[in-house]
């Protein structure tokens, strides 16, 4: 399975332990993220009309010393899955997905046709945010979370594209007792709005496994450790926790 995300920081949070744990469930993969911090629909679409090297290559989890274009990205591998997504600040307002989504998914078709086309669902900011954006959400998690999900979904049926529900897993785990974070439990977040470096991207990667391969995550032994931060340590049923959640929400959005 290769897969190559065109994203952001937000892709990277997803990406970064998806290659081990795919491994760990017996799929043979190659995950490529192309990375720009902060990154909206428009400038991908620029950056394909000029062919712009300007991404940064990250490949199974790790940051590569090389620039990159899509261009470049979609002539090295013959992709099975491609992933883009709108910018989070950006990311309820139907507005600024068009009408560069349609020109990006009418291209990826036509320069790689094999390749099934996903939209990568973002997720809504912590409650106490302080991103300069979440004022556009009245700083309402809640708010945020319903116009993201209206707009993401509306987009993925109008493109006949398949999504995945980072924002409907994330949002569900913040309603589980251990992630109650206005209840004095632990945030998803590790700064506001990027996912925390063990739970946030782990439930993530779960995420994107259940979603592209349907891989079982249910004995997965993989334990997450963060590149960052490598004195953080797992909690093995806070794992579980994520892995059951993911799969859950994963398989309703198959119905």
């Amino acid at each position: 399975m290769k897969i190559l995300a065109i994203g952001n920081s937000f892709s990277r949070d997803a990406t970064a332990y998806l290659h081990q744990l795919l491994t760990d469930c017996g799929v043979n993969n190659t995950i490529v993220n192309l990375y720009i911090g902060g990154c909206p629909l428009e400038r991908h679409w620029r950056n394909i009309e000029q062919n712009r090297a300007d991404y940064e290559y990250q490949r199974n989890g790790q940051i590569v010393e090389r620039r990159m274009s899509i261009q470049q990205a979609l002539a090295e591998e013959e992709w099975d899955v491609i992933i883009t997504q709108q910018a989070s600040h950006d990311s309820g307002w139907a507005e600024s997905y068009e009408p560069f989504l349609t020109l990006i998914v009418d291209y990826l078709r036509k320069e790689a046709p094999r390749a099934k086309l996903w939209l990568h669902q973002t997720w809504a900011y912590e409650k106490d945010s302080n991103h300069d954006n979440f004022m556009r959400y009245s700083r309402d998690q809640a708010l945020m979370y319903r116009k993201l999900t209206a707009c993401y979904r509306d987009a993925a049926k109008r493109h006949g594209m398949q999504l995945i529900p980072c924002g409907d897993v994330i949002q569900a785990l913040r309603q589980e007792a251990p992630f109650r974070y206005g209840e004095g439990g632990m945030s998803l977040c590790r700064d506001g709005y990027h996912m925390h470096l063990i739970y946030g991207r782990y439930a993530l990667s779960c995420t994107w496994a259940r979603a592209l391969c349907g891989a079982e995550l249910e004995e997965s032994g993989y334990v997450p450790v963060s590149e960052c931060d490598p004195a953080l340590t797992a909690d093995a049923s806070l794992l579980a926790l994520i892995r059951r959640v993911a799969m859950t929400v994963c398989d309703e959005e198959v119905k």
